[in-house]
């Protein structure tokens, strides 16, 4: 008996600790915040469970160890009904718990839902892939990104279209909670809210040839007034361009 009580001090401590581990820090996206919360709530159910379970384990070990022959269980009626309730309301608590994250648009977006669709005063980014690199743009504002950056409002709702036009790319960006899948001929997007101003870096999760560590791409999340002054610069960049490749295409005539 001893023996197994002081087996069972480092689980304890386990315990302890677990319970006592600081808060997690503020997050980045809404995005980030449902799965890391969703994470977290099954840690709770994991935990307990694990140290059930090796709690079991050592006492079996230690208390059978020098049994000479094995004895056959006996029916225990009571101890099975227990067992069976309780892993039903567990598998209970983390399925809710999943659907609740798993059908937010911001975790998994659902075009056909009329109602979530962008509004007026939502971005839009478009992210096509291509072996091996990004052409970010703004349909909606009619104006291309500077190079592989985006650069989105703070709490405010943002659509990513993600496509690819060659092969299977990712748009992952995992300090914000994005991921998906950029197919060719085919448009995925991702929803999600920045909580937290910063640079993001981004990269494609799904190896596409010899260049795939290139892929590389970055998240800025702005203020609104910043995003709005970016957006205008664009804009003032793209026209200045055109009147300069009309003049250059009238001097070759």
């Amino acid at each position: 008996m001893k023996r197994l009580r002081l087996a069972l001090v480092p689980l304890l401590g386990l315990a302890v600790l677990s319970l006592a581990a600081e808060p997690v820090a503020a997050q980045t996206s809404v995005t980030s915040e449902l799965i890391n919360g969703l994470n977290n709530k099954l840690m709770w159910v994991a935990v307990p469970i694990t140290i059930l379970v090796e709690a079991i384990l050592l006492y079996t070990v230690l208390r059978f160890k020098d049994a000479d022959e094995a004895k056959p269980t006996k029916e225990n009626r009571r101890l099975e009904i227990t067992w069976t309730v309780a892993t039903a309301v567990i598998l209970l608590f983390v399925g809710v718990a999943s659907y609740g994250v798993l059908a937010n648009d911001n975790v998994v977006f659902q075009n056909d839902k009329q109602e979530i669709a962008p509004q007026e005063d939502d971005v839009v980014v478009h992210a096509e892939a291509f072996q091996w690199g990004w052409r970010m743009s703004y349909p909606e504002e009619n104006v291309s990104a500077s190079g592989t950056t985006i650069v989105i409002p703070k709490n405010q709702d943002v659509y990513i279209n993600v496509t690819s036009t060659d092969v299977i790319h990712a748009f992952h960006v995992p300090k914000l909670g994005l991921k998906q899948d950029a197919m060719p001929g085919q448009v995925s997007t991702i929803k999600t809210v920045a909580l937290e101003e910063g640079t993001y870096q981004g990269y494609c999760a799904e190896f596409c040839g010899v260049a795939h560590s290139q892929m590389m791409f970055t998240v800025e999340v702005v203020s609104q007034e910043e995003y709005e002054q970016y957006i205008q610069e664009q804009k003032s960049s793209s026209q200045n361009v055109e009147p300069q490749q009309s003049a250059t295409t009238l001097a070759a005539n």
